[in-house]
């Protein structure tokens, strides 16, 4: 049997902080207090032992892809790349925000495919998954997509609805640029697409409605994304959407919390102090108990640097400011066998420096997939 044993943390329990061992067993969480010798032994003394980080929605492997517009890396590449950031910072299960949009180049069919196969092509220490940002009007794409989601390469399906937002934004051929740029077109080429997939704006409703039925009869959560008001969000759970992704204003959050559906906000948010677009407050939200799930959104790191900051404000607790990165958005995405340390769960787990705050160790399924200098001076090998 594959044992660890970590031992004299302060581990983050359901019922809060609490210095003891714990044995891990074949990737699992097998005892809590347990003291028996003759496992490998990680001493936690002074560190903090936390459930490893959920991340519900997250596309900064994007920078990999592409890290300058016209500058594009294979996705194994990324990926390795990728996954050494999300286990450098706690996150032990990633829900990868991969977009299938009209747009030629990164978001294209044909990145998606390369994604797919490249995350399917290795096994990996993350719990890397599929988070299908499914672009409204890209109905070329529709079969495809219904294809991935009834075949389970899709894990959590989002609605989208970018091609608006886009077309007022090439009103501006700087402001345009961006998409052109990252599409890998010409500016008035890429305005010209844009304007014709526009076009087909009665056809969104039906595509829309066969997306969330193939999720639906997948048993795969869906979510909303952007939602401007309290009818949009409303129609969107009646499709099955139970996650409000980045609600555009705080009633908006409000009517999904009072609705029983996850709402989820950016950790980038909550440690900028403010949304980079002048959305509502992910801080204030979580605190007014409104948000209940934090995600990446574009910057990995920020996930638990968001719940300290909020635990040190001092109106949430550890646990409950933890569990915006951990247990709920495991809840939301219909896992039921993380987020939490408890006898049975999936040993993933974060071990943190609070002072500093720097992540020692990560532990996902039981092994110790990250390790800082100072981690291996407190690792010994097994007697």
């Amino acid at each position: 049997m594959d044992t660890m044993r970590i031992a004299g943390g302060r581990v983050l329990l359901p019922e809060g902080e609490q210095t003891t061992d714990l044995l891990l067993a074949d990737g699992h969480i097998a005892a809590i207090g347990y003291t028996a010798r003759g496992s490998t032994t990680f001493d936690a003394r002074g560190l903090l032992v936390l459930p490893g980080i959920v991340d519900i929605h997250g596309d900064s492997f994007e920078r990999q892809l592409q890290p300058r517009p016209g500058v594009d890396f294979a996705p194994d590449i990324a990926l390795v790349d990728t996954e050494s950031q999300l286990l450098a910072n706690g996150i032990t299960t990633a829900f990868h925000g991969i977009t299938l949009s009209w747009e030629p180049g990164l978001r294209s069919p044909g990145s998606w495919h390369a994604l797919l196969a490249a995350l399917r092509a290795r096994p990996w220490t993350c719990d890397m998954r599929v988070h299908l940002r499914w672009e409204a009007y890209n109905l070329d794409a529709l079969e495809t997509a219904l294809a991935d989601i009834a075949a389970g390469h899709v894990h959590l399906v989002a609605f989208n609805d970018h091609t608006p937002s886009i077309l007022k934004k090439l009103a501006d051929p700087v402001a345009g640029a961006r998409y052109s740029d990252r599409a890998g077109m010409k500016f008035d080429a890429f305005r010209a697409l844009a304007e014709r997939i526009s076009a087909r704006v009665d056809a969104v409703p039906a595509a829309r409605a066969r997306i969330a039925a193939a999720a639906r009869n997948a048993g795969t959560p869906l979510a909303s994304h952007d939602d401007a008001t309290v009818p949009e969000r409303a129609a969107f759970r009646e499709l099955g959407a139970h996650i409000c992704e980045f609600p555009m204003a705080e009633e908006v959050g409000e009517a999904a919390r009072d609705a029983g559906d996850w709402v989820v906000m950016g950790s980038p948010n909550v440690v900028r102090g403010r949304s980079h677009i002048g959305w509502a407050s992910a801080a204030r939200l979580a605190e007014t108990g409104i948000c209940n799930v934090l995600s990446s959104d574009y910057y990995y790191p920020a996930m638990l640097r968001a719940a300290l900051i909020l635990a040190g404000r001092g109106v949430l607790d550890l646990g409950r400011a933890w569990s915006l990165i951990s247990a709920n958005p495991a809840r939301a995405a219909g896992l039921s066998d993380r987020g939490m340390i408890s006898p049975g769960k999936r040993a993933d787990l974060v071990l943190l420096d609070a002072n500093v705050p720097q992540v020692v160790a990560t532990v996902a399924a039981g092994r110790v997939a990250f390790l800082t200098s100072r981690g291996a001076e407190r690792l010994s090998a097994r007697n």
